[in-house]
C-alpha cells in the first residue's frame, strides 16, 4: 500500500488548536491545487482494564490503544506502545471485547476531517474530537505518496513535499506548525514495506505527543 506520513499540529507556546486554525490549514491545501474528494473518519480508543483489584490492573499494559482505519473498514488495530507491540485483528473483535469486558474504553477519539488529491499525494486534514463533544483537541494531517511503499525509498520525496508544504502555510502565519516524528518501526517488528500497521503505530506516537501538547498548557494555565 502506498507510504503515508502522520503529522499533528503542535502550537506555538502559550497558544492553543483552535477550528480558525483548522480552517486555514484547509484552504491553504486548496492554495496549492489540492482536490477536494471528500470526508474521511478514523477513530481511535483508551483502553483500561475493567478489574475488581489494584493489584491485578497493575499486570495490564495501560498504554492499550485501538484503532479504526479507513482504508481497512473491515480490520482492527491495537497498539501496546510500552512494550512496541502492534496487531491487527478482524474489526469483529470489538464486539468480542465488550462481551469479555477484559479492557473498558477509557476515551475514544474522532479524526473527522476532509481528503485533498495533489497530484501523487493524497493529503488528510482533520479535527481530533472525543466522541460526543465538539471541543478540538488537536488537528492531524495525512500525508500520502502513492506509487512508493517503501519506508526508505519516499523518505527524501517526502521530506521535499513537506518542505514546500511549509513554506506555503508559512504565509498564513498561523501560532504553530506540523510536526512529523517518525516511529522506530523495526522496534514493532515492521519492516521497509508500508502497511496499515505502520499507519496505526504514527497514530499511536501522535496521540502520545497531543496528550503531552494538552497537559503542558494545562501546566502553564495552573
Amino acid at each position: 500500500m502506498p507510504l503515508k506520513w502522520v503529522l499533528h499540529w503542535q502550537p506555538n507556546a502559550g497558544t492553543t488548536v483552535s477550528s480558525q486554525i483548522l480552517s486555514e490549514v484547509s484552504q491553504c491545501v486548496e492554495s496549492i491545487n489540492g482536490v477536494k474528494e471528500g470526508r474521511w473518519r478514523a477513530t481511535l480508543t483508551f483502553y483500561k482494564p475493567h478489574t475488581r483489584e489494584q493489584l491485578m490492573a497493575a499486570e495490564f499494559p495501560r498504554d492499550f490503544l485501538g484503532i479504526l482505519l479507513p482504508e481497512q473498514p473491515n480490520k482492527y488495530y491495537f497498539i501496546i506502545r510500552g512494550q512496541r507491540i502492534v496487531l491487527e485483528a478482524d474489526s469483529s473483535i470489538q464486539t468480542l471485547m465488550e462481551k469479555l469486558q477484559s479492557y473498558k474504553t477509557r476515551v475514544a477519539l474522532h479524526f473527522d476531517g476532509f481528503q485533498y488529491q495533489l497530484g501523487d499525494f493524497q493529503l488528510r486534514v482533520g479535527k481530533v474530537v472525543p466522541t460526543h463533544s465538539e471541543n478540538l483537541r488537536g488537528i492531524v494531517m495525512e500525508v500520502e505518496y502513492l506509487p512508493i511503499s517503501s519506508v526508505e525509498k519516499a523518505k527524501q520525496i517526502m521530506e521535499e513535499f513537506l518542505d514546500i508544504w511549509r513554506e506555503a502555510i508559512s504565509k498564513r502565519s498561523l501560532p504553530g506548525h506540523f510536526m512529523h516524528m517518525e516511529p522506530n518501526f523495526v522496534e514493532y517488528g515492521l519492516t521497509d514495506h508500508y502497511t496499515s500497521q505502520h499507519t496505526a503505530v504514527q497514530y499511536a506516537t501522535v496521540m502520545a505527543q497531543l496528550i503531552a501538547t494538552v497537559q503542558a498548557v494545562q501546566s502553564v494555565r495552573n
